[in-house]
């Protein structure tokens, strides 16, 4: 979760808010003889000095404690910062064809709001923690030296706080962890829902998906009110018996002061300065465990968010090539197209026991026009995210442009290839946006990219206005075409890779797309996974993945 700057940071910060809590020790004392003074009528100059001590004592407890908690808040919170780093980087690694994945609405609810209860656990709980170690132990010595009867009143009561917040702690975490699930799973079922909203209404679906919905959001009401009642039934354990402590004490000290109680002293009865002293001091030895019980909850909660992150951080699964490697953008120029050389490639995902491919082998000359034709599941969409390393093969090579495709070079390689699908991905913004992607781009280049793929105008209408997630504001063709435009606007381009770019559409829009398609392919290697026959007869040689079928059959 940190590093060693963390912790030592962390060390620090509790070390500060321990001061804060034991200076009232000297400032209890300094009360604890002003009112004994008064009470004798003694000089008005002394309680005058032993009142500027007491200011001056809780300045610095004040100073100490807001500068221990900004600390541990900035160390609680650059921990959760790393910790997402990580699991955001695990999560990229994800080769796209990983059917085992998790849901992207359970991974957003993890990341975005569950890693937030690991703030309060780290910056709350373990100061709590450390301060319940320290704090009672020398607030018990010092009792100690004036009452063995009062001291004794602490520590029988002191044990029992901690044996009953362990036990509701236990069941406090398994609460927490099963509504933590809860919720990732109800956000999951909510996006998916979501992006298939015109699906459910075509099937007259929306009341059936309205109840699930409701249904779902009642069994997280009940696990969500199950979480506070242990919360609240901890605090209120905590308050039952701190507060017979600090009773326990007063009745001893009150009724020791009137004489009726001569013993639990080492020799003389207390004076009233010291029975005032301990008074002062029996709140003060309960205040670590009831903020520790108040912080138990925070426990419970960050651990259960914690373990979801290490979980989506571990979860195992295909991993695409080369998202490890840090990448230096070279700058935006013309390179030549590209061999492709397949040779012995193998794959099989893991749940299946039949391979998609089994000693494969395929050689693409620079600038060749290649067709990927057969029927869904022969393997076409899988063997351009091979090539475009999403995905690691079991065995065999594969080499662009004379480069062998391995984990160092995917990153390098991707510069230069470009993927086309037949439902391209539009972000939530402007269409120059969706071009750019971020990127540092000549705004001539993207406007030549815009009028090229025949959207300058959809884009003038528009001006500054966003398109919706997922394209919403766009036809089906209009989408594509922006994907052409973002081909257009990258010089880099040498391969493009298309996955059913006409799938879905009409037959003029599939011829615009088709040519608009060969023509950014001049002078470049083009591969396309099809069923289009007018496509495929537009290129310079097929492969037919129907003769794998049948020779894998036979």
């Amino acid at each position: 979760m940190s590093g060693p700057l963390d912790i030592a940071t962390n060390k620090a910060s509790a070390a500060l808010q321990i001061a804060a809590s034991l200076l009232w020790l000297p400032q209890a004392a300094l009360i604890a003889v002003a009112i004994g003074d008064i009470a004798n009528a003694a000089d008005s100059e002394r309680i005058g000095w032993l009142a500027l001590g007491v200011l001056v004592i809780g300045i610095l407890r004040a100073f100490f404690e807001s500068t221990g908690s900004r600390m541990a808040f900035r160390t609680a919170r650059a921990a959760v910062t790393t910790s997402r780093n990580g699991v955001v980087t695990a999560l990229a690694a994800h080769s796209p064809l990983d059917q085992a994945r998790p849901a992207s609405g359970r991974a957003a609810s993890v990341v975005v709001e569950q890693a937030e209860m690991i703030v309060p656990y780290l910056a709350r709980f373990e100061i709590a923690r450390m301060r319940a170690v320290f704090v009672p132990v020398v607030i018990f010595v010092s009792v100690l030296t004036l009452s063995w009867a009062a001291a004794v009143v602490l520590l029988i009561a002191a044990p029992l706080i901690p044996i009953f917040m362990a036990l509701i702690g236990w069941r406090a975490q398994q609460a927490s962890e099963a509504q933590l699930i809860e919720t990732g799973g109800m956000n999951a079922f909510l996006l998916d829902r979501l992006r298939g909203i015109a699906t459910i209404r075509s099937l007259d679906a929306v009341d059936v998906t309205a109840r699930r919905l409701r249904a779902d959001a009642e069994s997280l009401r009940q696990r969500t009110m199950a979480v506070l009642k242990i919360a609240f039934l901890s605090s209120a354990v905590l308050e039952l018996f701190s507060a017979l402590g600090v009773a326990m004490v007063a009745v001893y000290v009150g009724f020791h002061l009137l004489g009726q109680l001569g013993f639990g002293t080492w020799g003389a009865p207390l004076s009233l300065s010291e029975g005032l002293f301990i008074l002062l001091l029996a709140p003060a030895f309960f205040e670590p465990l009831r903020e520790l019980s108040s912080a138990w909850h925070d426990r419970a909660a960050g651990r259960a968010a914690r373990e979801e992150l290490t979980r989506l951080a571990t979860t195992n699964g295909p991993r695409m090539l080369g998202t490890g490697c840090d990448v230096q953008r070279t700058a935006h120029v013309e390179r030549p197209a590209p061999a492709v050389y397949i040779k012995d490639l193998s794959f099989r995902y893991p749940a299946s026991e039949t391979p998609v491919f089994d000693h494969f082998d395929l050689s693409v000359a620079p600038g060749e026009h290649v067709a990927l034709l057969g029927p869904s599941g022969s393997g076409k969409s899988t063997l351009l995210a091979l090539l475009a390393g999403l995905t690691t093969s079991t065995s065999g090579a594969i080499a662009i442009g004379g480069y062998p495709l391995t984990d160092e070079s995917a990153a390098a390689l991707r510069e230069s290839i470009a993927w086309i699908g037949q439902r391209p991905h539009v972000f939530a913004g402007t269409l120059a946006s969706n071009i750019t992607l971020g990127r540092s781009s000549d705004p001539e280049n993207v406007a030549s990219a815009l009028h090229f793929a025949r959207l300058d105008e959809i884009a003038k209408v528009r001006g500054l206005t966003t398109v919706g997630e997922n394209g919403i504001g766009l036809s089906g063709g209009e989408a594509l075409r922006l994907a052409l435009a973002r081909i257009a606007a990258s010089a880099n381009v040498a391969l493009i890779l298309g996955d059913e770019p006409t799938a879905h559409l009409d037959a003029v829009t599939a011829q615009e797309i088709t040519d608009n398609l060969l023509t950014l392919a001049r002078n470049k290697t083009l591969i396309v996974a099809t069923h289009d026959l007018r496509l495929a007869a537009r290129m310079d040689r097929i492969v037919d993945f129907r003769h794998l079928r049948l020779e894998k059959a036979a």
